[in-house]
């Protein structure tokens, strides 16, 4: 447990035993790859069967190029956490690796944007992270970004841990119309929603409500709330609603939110894809909301709040006006630190499962976390086999992956099996950890920085900085909730991509603004039918088509 800066970690449970030992001989046999501990290869190629690396790396061990390199990297910029030079997080790197990054800069308010606009005019730098499933199609269709299956087994760490994780399929899932994924993601070992629901659970005590394990149960206890406190609006989200519909979604069959994605729900049944917001289980989602907001249980500001779940709901929390609200780890602290300040004692939060619902005790898949890109010219760069390595250590091998969060071991923090500890003078104030120290090692020292952590991780990296109630989150959702399964694979081509482009946009347009219209109240869902109508008027049908097309080429292909 936490206690200034120490945290007992468990035992990183291991999906598939069998899956060690194979991966731990092949690492032992050492992999088809571009580096070893201290040096690697030069001169790359623009096609993974012609690469040749002059040394085989093995996976789990340091790795420095023989020569210094420098590599270049799109870095977002966090208004919180603005990046210095400064930072020792980047002359660790150079000092373990003989890699110097070199960074191109981009605002959080508009990255997205940024990045597209830079990849598209060629102006992008050789690594980009912050890429989730999904970010690369674009860049994919038009040749912009590399295909990194082609390069993957010159990537050690990243293979063990795909087969020791048993994220084999889901890689698979990731490949394009031509066979070939162009992103490799953060991997997870544990399957948890980040973002769910954090409640008061000394209030839902207190009114005698019982344990939210449903969406219903969850509103018997914001009707018992209300009933105690009558000018409370108990339930409340904070990003515009796209957090809480996204963990509601999949426990009443459907998709939507933040993981609407392409809008496409697999029907197991009739074996094609048809267009979420048609199904319905979303139309009984929508229903359930809006019911909240009519017996004035949902704090309807908290779903056109765009201030990602700042200001406004902490403070409802603190005023005790708000009693459950979304949020992931790191929201149980802030929401804290407000009851702290507003002199609320004798308080308990805790992070729930996402409550089930008539399609079951049911999660989003969530191995898989931010990965990275790398652009068409990176092949040009005579040190590919060196880049290739170099995020292979990066990303997925688990000293870099210490360093990224903890810092330096014997310096920022000691390690005792998985027991991590904070040195006396350091701090992790976002996190609460080591308040008493005076050096921040993320705002000071560029570590556990918003670009790299959390990306890939074993539980016992997940559990070492997060609090033990978090740890029980974990359990309850791996012992009490099911991931739904991945959908089959339905990659568009180039010539697809683009017109799917032209008609997913008005029709997600609609379902956003329709969407927060029935659940608010402002449109009586009496006009559901009419709802359907004007999708299907903006080319719906000719937009599921092209997606059940790819679908049958994908299953014909196998």
């Amino acid at each position: 447990m936490l206690n200034g800066g120490t945290y007992t970690g468990r035992t990183a449970r291991r999906r598939r035993a069998g899956a060690i030992g194979a991966a731990a001989l092949a690492a032992t046999l050492g992999l088809a790859a571009c580096g070893s501990g201290d040096s690697g290869g030069g001169g790359g190629t623009a096609s993974g069967e012609d690469l040749e690396c002059s040394v085989d790396a093995v996976a789990d061990q340091p790795w420095k190029a023989s020569e210094p390199r420098e590599f270049s990297v799109l870095w977002t910029d966090w208004p919180d956490y603005p990046v210095t030079d400064s930072w020792q997080f980047f002359d660790e790197i150079e000092k373990r690796t003989n890699v110097k990054l070199n960074l191109t800069n981009i605002p959080f308010s508009d990255a997205t944007e940024k990045r597209s606009l830079l990849i598209s005019a060629g102006d992008a730098p050789q690594i980009i992270p912050l890429t989730y499933t999904g970010d690369e199609r674009q860049f994919a269709a038009s040749g912009a970004v590399v295909p990194m299956s082609d390069y993957v087994d010159y990537m050690p760490n990243f293979q063990k841990y795909v087969e020791e994780w048993d994220l084999g399929d889901m890689i698979d899932n990731l490949r394009q119309a031509d066979g070939k994924y162009y992103m490799v993601p953060g991997l997870q070992e544990v399957s948890v929603p980040v973002f769910t629901l954090i409640i008061r659970q000394d209030v839902f005590d207190e009114v005698g409500a019982p344990a939210p394990e449903t969406w219903e149960d969850l509103q018997t206890g914001l009707e018992m709330i209300k009933a105690k406190y009558p000018d409370s609006k108990p339930l409340a989200d904070g990003f515009e609603g796209q957090s809480m519909i996204n963990y509601a979604a999949h426990s009443f069959g459907t998709v939507g939110g933040w993981g609407f994605g392409t809008g496409a729900w697999y029907d197991e049944d009739a074996d094609e894809f048809v267009y979420a917001p048609t199904t319905e289980g979303y139309k009984q989602m929508v229903e359930y909301f809006n019911g909240l907001t009519e017996a004035g249980l949902l704090d309807t500001e908290s779903f056109t709040d765009s201030n990602d779940g700042g200001g406004t709901v902490t403070e409802k929390i603190a005023a005790e006006t708000v009693f459950a609200a979304s949020g992931a780890s790191g929201t149980v602290q802030e929401f804290a630190t407000a009851l702290d300040a507003a002199g609320v004692t004798d308080y308990e939060l805790k992070q729930i499962a996402p409550p089930g619902g008539p399609a079951g005790m049911v999660v989003e898949p969530r191995n898989f976390w931010n990965g990275f890109m790398l652009t068409q010219d990176a092949v040009n760069d005579p040190n590919f086999c060196d880049l290739l390595q170099f995020t292979d250590w990066l990303y997925y091998n688990p000293e870099a992956r210490d360093m990224i969060q903890w810092g330096v071991e014997g310096e920022t923090y000691t390690k005792d099996g998985d027991t991590y500890t904070l040195n006396p003078e350091y701090t992790h104030k976002q996190l609460n950890l080591n308040p008493s120290g005076t050096i921040d090692i993320k705002k000071d020292l560029g570590f556990a920085n918003d670009v790299f952590a959390g990306s890939t991780e074993s539980r016992a990296l997940k559990e070492s900085y997060n609090v033990p109630a978090f740890v029980e989150y974990i359990d309850s959702v791996l012992s009490t909730r099911t991931p739904r399964d991945p959908f089959p694979r339905a990659p568009l081509d180039e010539a697809e991509l683009e017109q799917s482009s032209l008609l997913a946009t008005p029709l997600k347009d609609s379902v956003d603004t329709a969407t927060l219209e029935f659940i608010l109240g402002q449109r009586d869902l009496s006009q559901w039918d009419s709802f359907l109508s004007q999708l299907e008027g903006q080319g719906l049908q000719q937009y599921m088509d092209l997606i059940n097309g790819a679908r049958e080429r994908a299953a014909e292909k196998g």
